[in-house]
């Protein structure tokens, strides 16, 4: 089914709006259909543990769920929800005749020119793009739901969820993506600051810092467009979108420095701390900068395994994971 849906959207008459021209992005969990206007993202029917899309009501649940939550940071690029039908030959948006089988985020396209990685490559990203961010983010974060519920993912027992999951899920890929002394190294570091550093967890509940924030904040997700929209925000659960307002920006500082940005993560963090209000918050950031390169090099490991993704593809995931996994264990030494 899978294969013949991708099929059949490929073609520009299966698409709602008029485009000469479809193309097909992967990531481990999705399906982007790139057309010249706008954009189409169907979910996979995988299961990771950390997210189940396995049957057609929770992959269209949780359609609407990206569609709401993302509209927080981008309201212009989010528009609708639409399902794709099957009529016994073939899948359509654009039909609205026969079985809904699975649906489709409808998204504006957004210039690619003008994401904050674009800008990066070509040495086009400035002081003023990053204030600019700095403070679009930290009234985000101010701004953002804050209940007792929400409080509880900040404790580090719970916490500890997540990066007791990401061990667990990269353990099969040492000797592939990551060696095993870096993962040995790893978590014996993430354990012992766990033990050793309770109190500051317990602080940042105190002062209200644990959010329903953005969850995967990295380059690819920031367009200086003229209203600055962030895309794709983590939608399919819960925890990993609960947390500490730092861990959230550091993501984003860790994906600077992973680029090779070290300068302009240092400009973003300087700025952030000074609208946000944050003093001595660096240990824990650096723990959530591990956190999240470990999460980014298990993403890319997973394609391992993903048979929708060709050889090559593969290899080049690997090589991202290897580098992640080695920025990871640079922040510990």
């Amino acid at each position: 089914m899978l294969d013949s849906m991708i099929q059949d959207l490929l073609q520009p008459g299966s698409l709602p709006d008029p485009t000469r021209q479809v193309r097909l992005v992967q990531t481990h969990i999705s399906l982007v259909f790139v057309a010249d206007e706008f954009v189409y993202k169907v979910k996979k029917p995988v299961n990771f543990g950390f997210l189940d899309f396995t049957t057609f009501e929770k992959r269209a649940f949780y359609c609407r769920q990206e569609l709401d939550l993302n509209r927080r940071l981008a309201k212009d690029v989010y528009l609708s929800v639409l399902p794709i039908r099957f009529n016994g030959k073939t899948y359509s948006l654009r039909s609205r005749k026969g079985e809904i089988v699975e649906h489709a985020v409808k998204m504006k396209r957004i210039s690619e020119d003008r994401l904050m990685k674009s800008l990066y490559e070509r040495g086009a990203l400035t002081e003023h793009h990053l204030t600019r961010l700095a403070r679009r983010l930290a009234a985000f974060h101010a701004q953002a739901l804050r209940t007792p519920e929400i409080d509880g993912f900040g404790e580090s027992g719970r916490f500890r969820i997540n990066t007791d999951e990401n061990f667990a899920q990269i353990r099969k890929y040492r000797g592939i993506s990551l060696s095993k002394e870096q993962f040995d190294a790893l978590q014996d570091w993430t354990d012992g600051f766990y033990r050793t550093r309770q109190e500051l967890f317990d602080r940042r509940i105190g002062q209200g810092k644990i959010r329903d924030c953005h969850g995967d904040l990295h380059m690819e997700h920031v367009c200086f467009s003229r209203s600055l929209s962030i895309i794709d925000c983590i939608e399919f659960n819960e925890r990993f979108r609960y947390s500490d307002t730092v861990a959230d920006i550091a993501f984003l500082l860790m994906d600077l420095e992973y680029h090779g940005g070290k300068k302009c993560s240092a400009s973003l963090w300087k700025h952030y701390r000074t609208v946000a209000g944050e003093e001595a918050v660096e240990p824990l950031l650096d723990f959530y900068k591990v956190y999240r390169a470990v999460v980014r090099g298990k993403v890319n490991s997973f394609q391992v395994d993903d048979p929708t993704i060709g050889s090559e593809d593969k290899d080049k995931a690997v090589q991202r994971a290897k580098k992640y996994f080695s920025l990871a264990c640079s922040y510990i030494q």
